[in-house]
């Protein structure tokens, strides 16, 4: 494999793979990671320059022996997209509070362990940078809610407060707003009745986080918003 590296921390079908994509097409070493090695397989086929690596992002350790494993075999991380995310939807007084303590666990204490793990290194080469995926679960608390926007406010402070410290040290850090309903299988069953326009396709927001990762260091953005053009907001 030639080029730098980048890590998608949090590969699935939709917002995750296509950012794997297009950083592979603009030549970049691709760390695909996702907690299960089942569809990794098949997408390192189809991606040239990419890897799978099975990681649970609520574990630290876990995570450290996956950044170990791409320092080895394809290179030190230069990008990381953190895309992992778990949502939990009930009302304060519903949901199951376990519910909610993995909702911190995977997107904000994951975010927290990934960049602990992989900025040290960007730091010292004097370039990098992080994109974090959110959505405006993390500007707003509505009633059913309660078991994912508390972790996604407190995803969007956690980078905030990185890109304080990073942005100084040369580490670009930016948070993705989506503001959409993401064209995924599962979304299009669940709104079958919408129109294509409805729908934020995953290759536009791949597009959005790489050129979040490529700004010039004189304009640099943190928090950025995107949605479709006909949403209503």
């Amino acid at each position: 494999m030639g080029g730098r590296v980048c890590v998608v921390a949090g590969t699935g079908p939709g917002t995750g793979i296509a950012c794997a994509r297009r950083f592979a097409a603009g030549g970049y070493r691709v760390a695909m990671l996702a907690r299960t090695s089942e569809r990794l397989a098949a997408w390192e086929a189809e991606i040239p320059n990419s890897k799978g690596y099975a990681v649970d992002v609520r574990e630290p350790d876990s995570i450290e022996a996956a950044v170990a494993e791409i320092r080895a075999e394809i290179g030190e991380p230069e990008i990381l997209v953190y895309n992992a995310v778990a949502a939990h939807f009930a009302e304060f007084d519903k949901i199951d509070p376990a519910k909610l303590e993995n909702a911190f666990k995977v997107n904000t204490m994951g975010l927290l362990h990934m960049a602990r793990a992989v900025t040290p290194a960007m730091v010292e080469a004097g370039h990098g940078a992080v994109i974090v995926t959110g959505n405006t679960a993390a500007r707003r608390g509505k009633p059913a809610f309660a078991g994912f926007a508390p972790s996604k406010a407190a995803q969007r402070i956690l980078a905030e407060s990185m890109a304080r410290t990073l942005g100084p040290k040369g580490v670009h850090v930016a948070y993705l707003i989506i503001d959409a309903v993401i064209d995924v299988p599962w979304a299009r069953e669940r709104y079958a009745d919408r129109p294509d326009d409805f729908f934020a396709r995953p290759d536009g927001i791949a597009a959005a986080v790489w050129d979040l990762a490529h700004q010039d260091r004189s304009a640099w953005a943190f928090d950025m918003e995107i949605r479709p053009f006909g949403e209503n907001w």
